[in-house]
């Protein structure tokens, strides 16, 4: 998955502003869509079809029916895709990405009706050949709903800082803050319910806190595939069909189960630290003690860790899971201590305690 999160990545960052002589493909197109009385619609680099189409039975598709396709010639246009991806199931949307110029960027979204459907689609489809010695690539497409805020001030906190931005945007599914980084400035990487919502947000947000609070911050999606892209690009060719690489993982940080009752001491900073908050209330309810589950996900171009967690409390039978970013620490278990705090603090949010 993430190879072909990368790969898309890297045709969004490669083909973004490139420009290749082709030949005029427009008559064949405009005869096309003549004969098929198809209409599409340009708008933000893109041309677009359906989403939905004129005429579309069933509801609006939900999670993984989108596929991503690359390494489409830069001569060849929706005459000729749009029939094609229309051969695995009926489309519900297609997106061209283009250049002002007129010429495609290289790479399109399609959008079916179910999972299923764009399933087959991958397999159908994946290294097709449009012309010869050209294949195309076909993958899951990778929304992205996350968004990194970068140059915050030390002071904000989490919580302050999640009620603004919900003021401010739509959309806002959770935040994690971490850092201060090595320019002393906080980081808030911040989940949205949509990839709309999430573009919505990025093109907002820097403007919204200049007005209301006089300081510049940087809204930027996820770096970690940007940086990996660029390194990767002249391997990518080669590699791009095989299996996921595994990611990196630091030594012993893979799992880690700790008691709420034992093991790693409140951090000394902490005046009240969340981890301290949350076993108060569960005796205060008269309840056991929560246990922390921590698995380590993948490291960030930055350093930062992420983590997945599950916080269980055994009494009332929850299971609250979720992700977190943590900068780490100068030993394992200090590591380990932060990831806790941090994920106290989101189950005490959710709990409304805190």
């Amino acid at each position: 998955m993430e190879r072909r999160a990368l790969h898309q990545e890297m045709f969004e960052l490669v083909n973004a502003n490139a420009q290749v002589p082709i030949k005029n493909p427009l008559g064949t197109l405009e005869k096309w869509l003549q004969k098929t009385n198809i209409r599409l619609t340009q708008v933000n680099g893109q041309r677009k079809y359906g989403g939905p189409p004129s005429v579309w039975n069933g509801p609006a598709p939900g999670s993984n029916c989108e596929v991503f396709i690359g390494d489409i010639p830069r001569d060849t246009y929706e005459d000729k895709l749009i029939p094609l991806f229309s051969s695995a199931g009926p489309l519900w949307e297609f997106r061209l990405m283009m250049n002002f110029s007129g010429h495609n960027r290289g790479f399109a979204y399609a959008k079916y009706g179910s999972a299923e459907i764009a399933q087959a689609a991958i397999h159908q489809l994946h290294g097709h050949m449009l012309e010869p010695s050209v294949r195309i690539v076909v993958y899951r497409s990778t929304e992205k709903r996350q968004l990194w805020i970068t140059e915050l001030p030390m002071i904000v906190q989490e919580d302050q800082l999640f009620k603004v931005l919900r003021r401010m945007t739509e959309g806002v599914e959770r935040l994690y803050l971490t850092g201060p980084n090595q320019r002393e400035t906080l980081i808030a990487i911040v989940d949205f319910t949509s990839h709309r919502a999430a573009s919505m947000a990025k093109r907002v947000l820097g403007e919204a806190f200049r007005k209301q609070y006089g300081f510049n911050i940087s809204v930027n999606w996820d770096p970690q595939m940007k940086a990996h892209a660029k390194k990767r690009l002249s391997r990518l060719d080669k590699s791009r069909r095989s299996g996921p690489q595994q990611p990196l993982r630091p030594p012993r940080l893979d799992r880690a189960k700790i008691s709420g009752a034992a093991g790693l001491n409140p951090q000394p900073y902490a005046v009240a630290s969340a981890f301290s908050n949350l076993v108060n209330v569960c005796a205060a309810t008269g309840i056991s003690a929560p246990h922390f589950e921590f698995n380590f996900s993948h490291s960030c171009c930055e350093g930062y860790l992420n983590f997945t967690y599950k916080v269980r409390i055994p009494d009332i039978g929850a299971v609250l899971p979720g992700l977190l970013v943590i900068w780490p620490g100068p030993t394992e278990e200090a590591t380990l201590e932060n990831a806790r705090e941090k994920a106290a603090q989101h189950v005490l949010r959710y709990l409304k305690t805190f």
